[in-house]
């Protein structure tokens, strides 16, 4: 592992964190003291940070954690209930959505790897976050909790986009309407979590992990992502041309004809 160089970007008071180290940028939610709930200063910081990170070019992969005891508690309940109670919860919801969902866009859209690092509970919001990445990795003794039928509301935070195009329409009913909690070791056997570690070993595994991401050249990331996330909606034709299209472009670089020739003067 490289000795870390890190940058702080962000205020140790903020209710989300931003460092940078080298390729590797991280999130950190930062309300520990309610379980990194999402509220509205947090939605806007966090779409603040992701701005930043999908605009700097040095960066490859972007890890997001919770700081404390869990990874995040979802939705911040005690504003949410006062807005209800209130009889406004459609404006104060819609604006804390409108950040919030501006920053799982741009964790899609953004032409980095997003890893997930998981620890404790990811609760509604939370769980949708940890899936709605392009990866994660989770303790062994992680939980996710959907909660959202609990109190009778459906998925938000890309929770339909991340859980469903990971595994299916029949496990994601099952996962939002007859699943109370389920395990690391579920998860993973669902195609939800990459890597389960001992909760000791998170940081260390995260960070091998994206080191290992950023070592992919930042074309092959971004034109492999895109494929990715719209295979499932594009007609064949449509994504074969897209291939081809983006193959090309990833040959035009210099880390693939160095590449490349690495590889054909091999045993010559």
């Amino acid at each position: 592992m490289t000795s870390p160089d890190l940058t702080a970007i962000s205020s140790t008071d903020d209710p989300a964190l931003l460092t940078i180290d080298g390729a590797i940028a991280t999130i950190t939610l930062n309300r520990p003291a309610a379980f990194n709930s999402i509220n509205l200063p947090i939605a806007k910081k966090l779409e603040q940070l992701a701005a930043e990170v999908e605009a700097d070019d040095d960066i490859r992969v972007l890890v997001i954690q919770g700081e404390g005891r869990a990874f995040s508690a979802g939705g911040d309940l005690q504003t949410i209930g006062a807005a209800a109670a209130a009889d406004n919860v459609a404006p104060v919801v819609s604006e804390l959505l409108l950040h919030y969902h501006a920053f799982i866009t741009s964790l899609r859209r953004m032409n980095k790897i997003v890893l997930s690092s998981v620890h404790g509970s990811a609760a509604g919001a939370g769980l949708s976050l940890a899936f709605v990445t392009d990866m994660c990795i989770a303790t062994d003794d992680a939980r996710f909790t959907p909660a959202y039928a609990k109190i009778g509301v459906s998925p938000d935070g890309g929770g339909t986009v991340g859980v469903v195009s990971a595994v299916g329409a029949r496990r994601a009913m099952q996962i939002y309407l007859a699943e109370d909690s389920f395990s690391a070791a579920q998860a993973y056997d669902w195609g939800l979590v990459a890597k389960i570690v001992p909760a000791t070993e998170l940081k260390s595994a995260t960070r091998a992990l994206a080191e290992r991401l950023a070592q992919n050249t930042p074309s092959a990331i971004a034109a492999t992502k895109a494929l990715i996330h719209q295979a499932h909606t594009t007609p064949i034709e449509v994504q074969l041309d897209a291939e081809k299209d983006a193959i090309i472009d990833c040959m035009h670089t210099d880390e693939f004809r160095v590449a490349v020739k690495k590889f054909t003067s091999k045993g010559k």
